[in-house]
Formats: C-alpha cells, sequence, structure tokens
C-alpha cells in the first residue's frame, strides 16, 4: 500500500514540476533575482508602448484630419458649421 502511495505522489510531484515548467517560473525567479534587468527590460518595453502610441496617436490624428477635409468638400450643412466652429474657436484662441 505505501509502493501505491509513493508512486501517486511521485506523479503528482512529476505533473506539477511539468506545469511549473510550462509556467516558466524559474525564469521568472532568475529574472526577480536580476533587478538591473527587470529595470532595463521595463525601461525597453516602456519605450516601446510609448513609441507605439505616438505612431497610433499620428495615424489616427491623420485619419480623423483627411475624414474632416473630406466632410469640408462635400459641404455637408450640419458638419460645415461644426467645423467653421471649431476654426474660429482655434483662430480667436491663437
Amino acid at each position: 500500500m505505501d509502493n501505491k502511495l509513493l508512486n501517486e505522489m511521485k506523479k503528482q510531484i512529476e505533473k506539477m514540476s511539468d506545469m511549473m515548467e510550462k509556467m516558466k517560473i524559474a525564469d521568472y525567479v532568475e529574472l526577480m533575482q536580476s533587478p538591473y534587468r527587470l529595470l532595463w527590460l521595463n525601461f525597453v518595453g516602456g519605450l516601446a508602448r510609448g513609441f507605439g502610441m505616438a505612431i497610433g496617436f499620428t495615424l489616427l490624428g491623420a485619419i480623423v484630419i483627411y475624414i474632416l477635409q473630406r466632410a469640408v468638400l462635400l459641404n455637408l450643412p450640419i458638419i460645415g458649421n461644426i467645423i467653421a466652429h471649431i476654426i474660429k474657436i482655434v483662430q480667436q484662441n491663437l
């Protein structure tokens, strides 16, 4: 009976070991023990996120401006009045 219990425990330990290997806990623990590497990785990740946001905002702004320019060319009364009002506000604040 003890042999059966030991075999069960061995299987459970092997399963846990496999799960931990899949979760890469060893890599995480190693990263936590190296604060400079952790800081460097976070710094590079922050730069990448910031650069991505800047590019995304630029593209989104360009698309919005393009759509507004097309709306003005269509001379739609409601949108044209709103855009004219926005232009007046911008000119007054400059």
